[in-house]
């Protein structure tokens, strides 16, 4: 059944650009280096063909072995007394906390390898974000320091203690206030030592300021309800959602939590029983949220308050002035209006401006739909964001005064991530003693007098409470592995107190956190958490004078009103420059605009038509005084007049793989009334010269097929069956492949598309489980990126409510403003009838009985006939030896880095194709346990890492043989189709059509 809509990868795709055409037109990217492979098999790039033919007679077996005799010799020695835990090939598993998540921590011979969630939890049970999974890497990060420093030499820690006890003894002499700044921290231990430093020094203090800020929220909360807190959001028990630039899926609070509850209203269970939430999104970029909302209207920043003013008026009956003139919003603002008052008691705003007076609008039009509670729960808050932008201000002023006589930085770099560093470093100057707890000397501890490096959440002792009652154990995994020390132990050091710092957590824990639970230390140690929470939150009214609080939105509107406005956003992938020496995370493609290692100006395609750019054009962007030179993306669904920028990047001193990544926007931020803003008056000018992005969305064309299936979920009710593709004319199919049976286990996968949200977890979890190389930017740009598992954004485009269908002329396109996106991963389909095997002359690649096409590297010799074979573009050539080739510094070409790999993963050398292997081995895994168990594999006992790392739940594994299992239920459901059914592979992944709660229905 052909689709009625036209889909498309990319503006290449739907234009077919001479490039694109180009590039897609030939049988692979580009032809083997041959030449290369020569040069380093010492032989001439004008070699007859004997000596060709001498080169190649092993395959690339005489590469490889000249590679390996360049390797260092390293002699094993085996343990000659075992540590009872530790067993040769058995992973061992600690519960532990990433950010406040619990998490379990795989070892192997006493080093940690991968890192999920722990299924146990209170709260996201279920899947983690892109930057819990690549933490692991940090561990074996060669950029951060490795003893203590003190004027950027290396000191011993007795020198450097010695050194902070004279200089905080002083201070407290001359009355002075010594300072923490710090990031956010909600651990209980962590707040125990500041206070125990405070005992011993009075005048300390400790200010929270956070690079993204909530001031906004918490201020609003104050205000409103008499509670500075950021409230927790169970999206869960929300019919109908309205979002107001809130990227509530992706970057804003616990986007990764939000998405375990907003799915269980919208995956095939619920649609199963004829339940559909609605969610409704006005932004002014395409975010991952609004790439997932039924609809989506275009806005610029600002408008946001108008919007929300509308709305209020809408919901109340009121006519308070300030409501939006957009013709395009009115529409959608009065049907959204509808729809929340008609789901009072399950419906919910949120915004993610960090405007005081839009938040305690905010919280007025919740309060008018009962969503306090339920909903939006105040009294088991969040406590990941509590910084305070008007804390750091008056720091600021106090030590310019020279008030203040020390100032560590604990998890804070202001330097970079303060919009104005200037400020900073002029307060800094004029402090005695400056120190940062960093583990790296970047941006700002490189300015300061010391630095005491932090170990690694890996290394340490400690906790968290990421909400109000909730506290998670870190316990660590593995001995630091440089001369570190954790920031409790030093402030317990320079404290005068000697308790250990593992002896401090117990003791904190069993004084203060686990009587009443009916817990002890040792279960804490096994379970990771404990919850003491209410169950549901109590139901709250905001007082809001709505008349002045609009007042004020229209005023500091007109502040960002502009012809071209900014909106700056924390990118998903890199957040907020914290994690930028990460390659798995830069090589991790953004969820909208698949670009990876770089930010960029996202820009609407007709608006940047309007300013004569083009592909792989650059602009100057000015906001507030300040300017960036940035590459373009045209991006489908900006906003027309707008223009969107990603903070995390221009990282100047964190790496080899961060350093010099994109250009850093922070300086484009500004305050106003007390909070700061990430949205401005802009000025876009096109800049000189040109540069290409890194970006992989349109390296493998669908050419047009239908690949895609999406209905509405009014079609849906009346027929499950809608656009899915089950039921068209069958017709005689013709098999080149005998028929085998398969009695044992049938191992399958499906795909719920309307689950995923398109975040990438699951790309990074591929990488880590399985040893797939970071390429880097000029590789990518080849087209040579190694993921396994992609996941392919889809647009179409949806014109004054008529859909863009295939008859439709792009002339006739007024804007891109009114897209709408699918994401779908996509990943080797392990087809029944492969047309990979059929091609490969040395069988490198052939099924098993178990449904999985498997790979045998030692026999690949790179012939790429069966990547030209596969019509799913899933198989992946290696290049290069990209473990120890130094044009790939930023990786994995050192032997301690090295370290995180997996053992039980091959490393795969150059001239080899490889794709994914239904993680093999975790299959394999899974069966040797249940034999030491003595029985049968059960359904769960396997878990793909794509799998695991899903908050969605989008991906379902499993065996296909029972009947009973999660996998096996879920193909059954009508909305499942196989892509390219039609052309009779078989394939053993099958997805469900993706569904729209839209307006129409």
């Amino acid at each position: 059944m052909d689709s009625n809509k036209k889909y498309w990868k990319g503006l290449e795709e739907l234009n077919q650009t001479p490039a694109f055409i180009e590039s897609n037109k030939g049988e692979f990217a580009e032809p083997i280096p041959v030449e290369d492979v020569l040069n380093e098999a010492g032989l001439s790039t004008r070699t007859p063909r004997r000596d060709f033919l001498k080169a190649l007679g092993f395959g690339l077996g005489a590469v490889t072995l000249a590679a390996c005799n360049r390797t260092p010799i390293h002699k094993a020695v085996p343990y000659v007394i075992k540590p009872e835990e530790v067993t040769p090939g058995i992973p061992n598993f600690y519960a532990s906390s990433f950010n406040g998540q619990s998490v379990l921590v795989r070892t192997r011979e006493g080093r940690p390898i991968s890192i999920e969630a722990n299924p146990n939890a209170i709260g996201l049970n279920q899947g983690t974000d892109a930057p819990t999974v690549a933490s692991v890497l940090d561990l074996y990060d060669m950029s951060k320091l490795q003893n203590p420093q003190i004027g950027g030499k290396d000191v011993e820690w007795a020198k450097l203690d010695s050194t902070v006890i004279a200089s905080l003894d002083k201070a407290a002499a001359a009355g002075k206030q010594i300072t923490i700044v710090s990031n956010t921290v909600n651990s209980p231990t962590t707040l125990a030592t500041i206070a125990r430093l405070a005992t011993k020094y009075p005048t300390t203090s400790h200010i929270q300021v956070d690079a993204i800020s909530y001031g906004g929220i918490i201020e609003a909360n104050r205000n409103s309800f008499g509670k500075a807190v950021i409230p927790s959001y169970h999206f869960a028990n929300a019919q109908v959602v309205v979002s107001v630039a809130a990227d509530f899926l992706g970057s804003w609070l616990a986007g990764e939590e939000h998405t375990q509850d907003y799915i269980k209203n919208r995956d095939y269970k619920s649609l199963k029983n004829g339940k559909m939430s609605r969610h409704i999104q006005f932004e002014s970029g395409l975010s991952m949220t609004g790439s997932n909302a039924d609809v989506r209207i275009a806005i610029k920043p600002s408008e946001e308050g108008a919007v929300l003013i509308a709305l209020y008026n809408e919901i109340t009956g009121q006519t308070i002035a300030g409501g939006t003139t957009n013709a395009k919003a009115q529409t959608a603002i009065k049907l959204a209006a509808k729809e929340l008052a008609n789901a009072k008691g399950a419906a919910v705003v949120v915004a993610g401006s960090n405007d005081i007076n839009t938040q305690a609008l905010v919280n007025a039009i919740n309060t008018q739909l009962g969503a306090y509670g339920a909903i939006i729960d105040l009294d088991n808050y969040s406590k990941q964001y509590q910084g305070s932008d008007a804390a750091f201000q008056q720091f600021l002023a106090t030590a310019k005064a020279g008030q203040v006589g020390v100032a560590f930085f604990l998890n804070s770099n202001p330097i970079y991530d303060y919009f104005n560093a200037g400020d900073v470093k002029a307060a800094l100057a004029k402090v005695d003693f400056t120190l940062s707890f960093a583990d790296r000397a970047d941006e700002t501890a490189s300015e300061l007098k010391a630095i005491a490096p932090a170990s690694t959440f890996l290394e340490s002792w400690g906790d968290a409470s990421s909400k109000e009652g909730l506290f998670t154990i870190v316990q660590p995994t593995i001995n630091p592995v440089f001369n570190t020390r954790q920031v409790e132990q030093s402030l317990l050091v320079w404290a005068g107190d000697t308790t250990s710092i593992y002896d401090f957590v117990k003791l904190n824990w069993e004084a203060n956190i686990l009587p009443g639970t009916g817990k002890v230390w040792k279960d804490i140690l096994q379970s990771g958490f404990v919850y003491k929470g209410s169950s549901t939150g109590s139901s709250y009214s905001a007082n809001v004078d709505v008349n002045s609080v609009a007042s004020a939105i229209v005023n500091d509107s007109k502040k960002i009103a502009g012809a071209v406005e900014l909106k700056l956003y924390e990118s998903t992938v890199m957040r907020d420059g914290r994690y930028a020496n990460n390659a798995y995370l830069q090589e991790l493609p953004d969820p909208v605009s698949k670009v990876t290692w770089d930010n960029y100006a996202a820009i609407n395609p007709k608006f940047a038509e309007e300013l004569g750019l083009g592909e792989n054009g650059k602009v100057t962007v000015e906001a507030n005084g300040q300017s960036i030179d940035l590459p373009v993306v045209l991006q489908p669904g900006q906003t027309m007049g707008t223009v969107s920028v990603a903070l995390g990047y221009g990282r100047t001193k964190v790496g080899k793989a961060g350093n010099e990544v994109g250009k850093n926007a922070f300086p484009l931020a500004s305050l106003i009334n007390g909070t700061v803003q990430l949205a401005a008056q802009a000025k876009v000018f096109k800049a000189v010269g040109t540069y290409e992005l890194a970006q992989t969305q349109t390296h493998h064309t669908i050419e047009g097929r239908n690949i895609i299936r999406e209905t509405t979920f009014a079609k849906y009710l009346k027929d499950p069956n809608s656009e899915s593709g089950r039921f068209a004319d069958s017709h005689k199919t013709y098999d080149l492949w005998n028929k085998f049976e398969q009695p044992g286990h049938k191992w399958v996968m499906a795909i719920d598309l309307n689950a995923c949200t398109g975040c990438g977890s699951c790309i990074v979890a591929c990488n880590v489980e399985n040893n797939i190389p970071v390429v880097g930017r000029d590789e990518v740009r080849r087209r040579r990126e190694m993921h396994w598992l992609r996941i392919d954004r889809y647009y179409t485009i949806e014109e004054n409510g008529t859909k863009f269908t295939k008859e439709k002329e792009i002339a006739d396109i007024q804007d891109f403003e009114n897209v709408t996106v699918v994401h779908q991963p996509m990943l080797c389909q392990h087809c029944e009838h492969a047309p990979c095997e059929t091609v490969c002359p040395v069988l490198a690649t052939v099924h098993s009985s178990e449904g999985l096409n498997h790979m045998a590297y030692n026999r690949c010799f790179g012939t790429r006939y069966c990547a030209n074979n596969c019509p799913y573009k899933v198989r992946r050539f290696n290049w290069f030896n990209y473990w120890n080739d130094s044009r790939f510094d930023n990786y994995l070409n050192n032997e301690f880095t090295q370290l995180v790999l997996n053992p039980d993963v091959t490393t795969r050398s150059r001239g080899v194709m490889e794709k994914c292997s239904m993680c093999i081995q975790r299959i394999q895994g899974g069966k040797l346990q249940a034999k030491i168990e003595n029985r049968k594999l059960k359904d769960g006992d396997v878990k793909m890492a794509c799998q695991a790392a899903c908050s969605a739940n989008a991906i379902i594994f499993g065996d296909a043989n029972d009947p009973e299992s999660e996998v096996s239920k879920a193909l059954r459901n009508e909305r499942v189709y196989y892509v390219l059914e039609e052309i009779n592979v078989q394939p053993n992944i099958g997805y469900m059509t993706k569904v729209r709660n839209t307006f129409e229905a």
